[in-house]
């Protein structure tokens, strides 16, 4: 059966012309998006790139022309309950997930796609913060990848050591009374950078980033999403202490963490990487959350070490050493 076209709004700001997007249904009946662009000539490979929360496939369109340029396929995906992939609740600016290992579900039925439409291999990972985490369990659980790399990935969530406690205590108690699709405290049903200007805010330091984020979302605001509910944050808290107690796969892997970093536990990152078997773990100077969508300068240097990365057999690491 052939693959079902969906929409892919390559008329926003940031989204080159070339690439498909098709519908995929995932083996529990949801409807995700998967967007895929080509390189010209001969490709060096496919890199899989796992989206944050709130994020779609067309706010990664900048990253596939730069890895296009380089000689490299890209899939991305619309997890389920954003960007274009069905919404599970009925108020559609919740983020919201039944079970965090529901992602790895959107993720099989992307890959059986990659297959289906024989997108060159090798292949690579790229998962930023959310799709770090559902990254770092496929990794773990043999997604035949032969590198991956993160870009602050959500392997914990910050929280002040005030917060944590109760951040823990009202996610878990509060779907037991019916109060599960709640916001969190000081969340919005608005998207980020919807609710809040370039200055201070804690994505990216670079305001033509932000600006194309922002322009994005307001020509197309059905990709965007607000807050997540207490479920997602349960699952979400549950899913991180899971994988902390998990080895690091054998596979080469760089990790990019900003310096200025405030969305992520930065420490459960740290540790995650000093039992990485031939990890590396790259302090991203004056960049915040979003590395892959900082100054133009931070950009070129991390897309030269993806490229080393996702060349090398040794994924780079003879060439580099561990900053941190």
């Amino acid at each position: 059966m052939e693959p079902i076209s969906a929409p892919l709004h390559d008329d926003m700001v940031g989204v080159p012309q070339g690439g498909q997007a098709y519908w995929l249904q995932t083996s529990d009946g949801v409807r995700i998006r998967v967007g895929v662009w080509h390189p010209q000539g001969t490709a060096r490979g496919t890199v899989l790139m796992l989206p944050g929360r709130t994020e779609y496939i067309e706010k990664y369109g900048e990253t596939a022309g730069e890895l296009a340029r380089r000689g490299f396929a890209t899939l991305v995906i619309d997890w389920r309950g954003q960007g274009l992939a069905d919404r599970l609740l009925d108020d559609k600016r919740l983020g919201h997930v039944n079970l965090f290992t529901d992602y790895q579900l959107d993720l099989a039925a992307a890959m059986k796609l990659a297959r289906q439409i024989e997108l060159p291999t090798p292949f690579h990972l790229i998962g930023h913060s959310m799709g770090g985490g559902i990254g770092l369990r496929a990794v773990m659980e043999g997604l035949p990848v032969q590198s991956c790399a993160f870009t602050g990935p959500m392997w914990g969530i910050y929280m002040s050591p005030m917060v944590k406690p109760f951040g823990w205590a009202l996610s878990h108690v509060a779907p037991m009374v019916g109060m599960g699709t709640r916001l969190p405290p000081s969340t919005r049903h608005e998207g980020y950078v919807t609710a809040h200007p370039f200055d201070g805010n804690a994505l990216t330091t670079e305001p033509s980033m932000y600006r194309m984020m922002q322009e994005q979302i307001a020509a197309h605001p059905e990709l965007g999403i607000g807050g997540p509910t207490l479920v997602w944050l349960r699952e979400s808290l549950m899913e991180c202490r899971a994988l902390a107690h998990r080895p690091s796969p054998d596979v080469p892997c760089v990790t990019f963490l900003g310096s200025g970093e405030q969305i992520i536990d930065c420490d459960d990152v740290r540790q995650r990487m000093d039992r990485w078997p031939g990890g590396r773990l790259e302090i991203v100077q004056g960049a915040r959350h979003e590395v892959l969508m900082e100054t133009p300068e931070i950009r070129a240097d991390i897309f030269d070490q993806l490229e080393t990365l996702f060349t090398s057999p040794q994924g780079g690491k003879e060439d580099s050493a561990v900053s941190a």
